[in-house]
């Protein structure tokens, strides 16, 4: 072998180890991300379904003006207001879910006819 091709050998080599280094890098980054985001929406419904169980609690007669039930609710209307910021990430994988469910009836679908 000339030198030339162990040069470009050793470059060809390493371009592979690097690549494929950036690959299991993206891919585990990518499955932390998709991670984060189905517990971001579960965060989100679970704040959904405190505000709207305390909405129905402050609603009831026996506790309807209770100062301290109002300021709870003000305070959990306003963090899932700032939860929604984050509706973004959280609907990636929203929009995953809706694909396959949507593929599943069409499957399902197709198998009844």
């Amino acid at each position: 072998m000339s030198r030339l091709e162990m040069i470009l050998s050793a470059t060809l080599t390493l371009s592979v180890i690097f690549n494929i280094g950036i690959f299991v890098y993206a891919r585990a980054a990518i499955a932390r991300l998709l991670s984060v985001s189905e517990e971001l929406g579960d965060l989100q419904q679970m704040v959904e379904s405190f505000t709207a169980h305390l909405e129905a609690i402050y609603s009831l007669e026996m506790f309807y003006g209770d100062q301290t039930l109002e300021h709870l609710l003000n305070h959990a209307r306003s963090f899932r207001e700032q939860m929604e910021t984050f509706e973004y990430i959280y609907e990636l994988t929203v929009e995953e879910a809706d694909i396959v469910d949507h593929d599943e009836e069409e499957e399902i679908a197709e198998g009844t006819q």
